[in-house]
Parts: C-alpha cells; sequence; structure tokens
C-alpha cells in the first residue's frame, strides 16, 4: 500500500496487522520465536493513532554466524527497519535496565500526518540473542513502555501450606 495515499486508520491497522502475520509465524524453522507480543487495541481493529506495542523475540545465536555482541546483532535490526520504511535515529548505544546492559537503536517513519516510533533492544543470553522491540506514537509513548521493563527476580513464592 502506498503510504502516501492511505488514510492514518488503515496505515495504522496494516501496520498491526503485518506485525500481525509476523508473529503469527513463529515459531520458525529457524528456531526464532515471538515470546510476547502485547498491543494496545487488536491489530486488526483500526484507529485514528500508532497502535502501541510491544514484542519481545529470541532467536538463536547460531542463527548470525560471526555475531558476538548485541551490537553486531543491529545490522540485521537497520536492514529489517530500513526495509519498512523505518529511519535510524541514531548509531544504536549501550542502554542499562537495571543490572543488565542492553543494547538501544531508535527508529522512525512518517505514516502521513503521524510518526510512528520503534525502539528495539537486544542482548545475547544463553545462546539466543534476546530483543524487545517497543512501537508508540511519541518518543515518550516509547519510552513509557520501556521503563516498564524490568530483569529482576522472580518474587519468592511461600510453600504450600500442609493440610491438617
Amino acid at each position: 500500500m502506498n503510504a502516501d495515499t492511505s488514510s492514518p486508520d488503515s496505515n495504522s491497522q496494516n501496520e498491526s496487522s503485518a506485525a500481525n502475520k509476523n508473529i503469527q509465524q513463529s515459531p520458525s524453522s529457524t528456531g526464532s520465536e515471538t515470546l510476547l507480543a502485547v498491543f494496545e487495541r487488536p491489530p486488526q481493529a483500526a484507529g485514528e493513532t500508532i497502535n502501541s506495542a510491544v514484542v519481545i523475540a529470541a532467536e538463536p545465536l547460531a542463527n548470525y554466524h560471526g555475531i558476538k555482541t548485541a551490537g553486531e546483532y543491529f545490522g540485521a535490526i537497520n536492514e529489517l527497519a530500513g526495509q519498512r520504511g523505518f529511519k535510524a535515529a541514531s548509531d544504536p548505544y549501550e542502554f542499562a535496565i537495571g543490572a543488565k546492559h542492553l543494547v538501544r537503536g531508535d527508529f522512525s517513519k512518517q505514516r502521513n500526518e503521524l510518526t510512528m516510533y520503534q525502539t528495539s533492544l537486544a542482548m545475547i543470553e544463553k545462546e539466543y540473542i534476546v530483543s524487545f522491540t517497543f512501537i508508540g506514537g511519541s518518543e515518550d509513548e516509547v519510552n513509557d513502555l520501556i521503563e516498564n521493563l524490568s530483569f529482576g527476580s522472580a518474587p519468592k513464592r511461600r510453600p504450600p501450606q500442609e493440610k491438617k
């Protein structure tokens, strides 16, 4: 679809539908998996705003020969984002969430009078590249979504009470 001739409603719907199609294809034959996909509204539902989303995926590091750091993975992320019309806001940079160090890349693309913002975070964990992708209608919205990401230990559970 030509972005110049479509309405914001159909653009948001088409972006979400495209993301949903990619998500429904996981797990792939390459071992890549979508671990979580959350949208502000159902991907098929039209709206006048960007459909905010969070997508968490994991890919075997073995799928990317020669990649040893999360920063090197951004070559693939930049290529995919470019194919989807996104432009990088800057070079990827190190980004900490608590004690965990990730690499962050920020992107945007114009959708008629709306701008779609995407931030991708990546890390390597247990021979997997784990990526966190946040999509929103403003940089602040994306940053608010990122602020809810944490890497902490699970709360301790009490052992079950014995029945008397």
